[in-house]
């Protein structure tokens, strides 16, 4: 299976341009704080998944899809910031934490499954 066929890769990168749309209505101050930290780490979780399954070693991929996670708490914990500065309404800022929870479900899984099978 190619990595683009996984679902939690799509969701991901779905996530990615949502982020960055959320993030370009961000006071002009923001570019280079908040609204660049965001978007990278939105960034990383589509590619960690993607360069984990790459690797072909099923310890590696468990690494990158832990790396992914890591991401996906950094991005929920800045678009909670994100809310608290007023920069996003709480209505925005709680669907995308939606489906970050989503993807957070989704990663588990995965997780699990490639555990199972390095087991």
């Amino acid at each position: 299976m190619d990595y683009r066929e996984l679902v939690v890769w799509q969701k991901a990168m779905d996530l990615v341009t949502e982020v960055y749309k959320v993030t370009a209505v961000f006071p002009n101050e923001e570019r280079f704080g908040l609204s660049s930290q965001a978007r990278r780490a939105a960034v990383s979780i589509p590619s960690n998944i993607a360069e984990g399954h790459g690797r072909k070693a099923t310890g590696a991929y468990l690494n990158h899809i832990s790396i992914a996670y890591g991401s996906l708490m950094e991005l929920e914990t800045q678009m909670q910031i994100a809310e608290r500065l007023n920069f996003l309404p709480a209505e925005e800022v709680s669907a995308i934490l939606e489906k970050i929870s989503e993807i957070a479900r989704m990663l588990n899984g995965l997780k699990k499954s490639l555990s199972a099978k390095e087991a």
